[in-house]
């Protein structure tokens, strides 16, 4: 039994795929067929149940599947024990961030990050919070960046900035006429909003109640919720004359679109905002490395970290 073997069985058992898991592990599929084929047998068991169109553990397997991924858990934890009695600046840094808050951070943060540790590889994704959270767990990720509330059993949570919701709003709409929107005003027009699994939309209705839907399915304005997956979806579609919406406002600068098409307004005090956090490993040791990304982070002068 090898630790190659146990990557193999693990990331077969994430995708149901032979192909697609030999990608992920940079095997040919025969490899990985060979493999998992010569474990089985070593066990005595089957692992997995293939058929035609996908393959998936027997309930041995996703036992022996679990446990795998404990082990890959620990050996990570081995490497970067190792890695933190050498250069902390000098290995890949992982960091992943929501949907809501990558597009619109990387930019800002990444040249800065190279300036203050150019020897130190950086790798980013984004994601949704439960799929982070996850790849956090799992070590595949070594930072994630995040929107609170946030909290995970031996996971370290830090407040980067707090940034306030601004309202996004062709130019001739009727509330560009206000300086700062109630949110009780946006209750008489179409709102935009992300699709279900969004932490974003979840505080937009939490701090915009009327943009709840009503008890009563007559009353009110017919609300669109979009099922795009980026803000930049909402941005098109405010510009095309949909609605209007709402963006944290460090989305508000990534608009590509003339200066007389869009205008956002704020909202009126006290605006409704989130607060944005990075969270690691309790157990992760590379320290300097956190310090180096939180650094960057802050010398971005972003709403609320100046």
């Amino acid at each position: 039994m090898t630790l190659n073997e146990l990557r193999y069985i693990v990331t077969l058992a994430q995708e149901q795929h032979f192909g697609r898991a030999a990608e992920r592990c940079y095997v040919s599929q025969p490899t990985l067929s060979i493999a998992v084929k010569k474990l089985e047998e070593e066990l005595g068991i089957a692992l997995f149940e293939r058929s035609k169109t996908r393959v998936q553990p027997t309930p041995l397997g996703e036992k022996i599947v679990n446990q795998a991924q404990l082990v890959l858990e620990q050996t990570a934890a081995i490497k970067d024990i190792a890695k933190s009695g050498k250069d902390q600046l000098s290995s890949p840094l992982h960091v992943g961030a929501i949907f809501t808050i990558g597009p619109y951070l990387f930019p800002h943060f990444i040249p800065e990050l190279q300036r203050i540790a150019p020897n130190m590889p950086l790798y980013v994704e984004e994601g949704y919070t439960a799929t982070l959270r996850l790849r956090l767990r799992k070590g595949e990720l070594d930072v994630i960046i995040v929107s609170l509330p946030f909290t995970e059993a031996d996971v370290v949570t830090q407040t980067l900035y707090d940034e306030p919701f601004v309202v996004l709003m062709p130019t001739d709409h009727p509330l560009a006429a206000f300086n700062a929107i109630d949110p009780a005003q946006l209750h008489d027009y179409n709102v935009l909003l992300l699709g279900e699994g969004h932490c974003f939309r979840d505080q937009i209705l939490e701090a915009c109640p009327a943009l709840q839907p009503a008890a009563d399915p007559k009353a009110g304005h017919i609300r669109t919720a979009a099922k795009g997956s980026s803000l930049e979806t909402l941005r098109h579609m405010v510009a095309s004359g949909l609605g209007i919406t709402i963006l944290p406002y460090s989305a508000v600068e990534a608009t590509r679109y003339a200066d007389n098409l869009l205008v956002y307004r704020p909202f009126v005090e006290p605006a409704p905002r989130r607060t944005v956090a990075m969270a690691w490993r309790a157990s992760y040791p590379r320290h300097k490395a956190i310090d180096a990304l939180r650094a960057s982070i802050n010398q971005c002068h972003l709403v609320g970290n100046e």
